[in-house]
């Protein structure tokens, strides 16, 4: 059985840093892509940063440049959120996909089948 642990947030002024982690449990089969997504309170979630099998990156526009999602480890995916906004108030979760997904799709929720049970970050003005 999968799951994502999410750890890292809290609360920050504007300007500041925050790291996001996501240990995963469980295995699983084939290579997978991790995401971080964002929700306010509604029932939209945004997608934020993605990471292929292969390293490579995907990024919503509201924070290329600022945020970067890594692969720490074959467990451990990481977002380090810089600049942050008081816009970037979020809870975010972290998410696993287990099929290859379109180019085009990688930041749409449906697409993920795992996911934790996320982290509040807090940014203020």
């Amino acid at each position: 059985q999968v799951q994502l642990v999410e750890s890292g947030g809290g609360s920050v002024q504007s300007g500041g840093s925050l790291r996001l982690s996501c240990r995963r449990s469980g295995y699983i089969f084939s290579s997978h892509t991790m995401a971080w997504f964002r929700q306010v309170p509604g029932p939209e979630r945004e997608g934020v940063a993605v990471i292929d099998s292969d390293g490579t990156t995907t990024y919503a526009d509201s924070v290329k440049g600022r945020f970067t999602i890594s692969r720490d480890d074959d467990k451990t995916t990481s977002l380090q959120m810089d600049s942050l906004e008081p816009e970037d108030t979020a809870m975010y979760y972290c998410a696993a996909a287990i099929v290859q997904i379109p180019s085009w799709l990688l930041l749409k929720d449906v697409q993920y089948k795992y996911w934790g049970s996320g982290t509040q970050v807090t940014v203020s003005s």
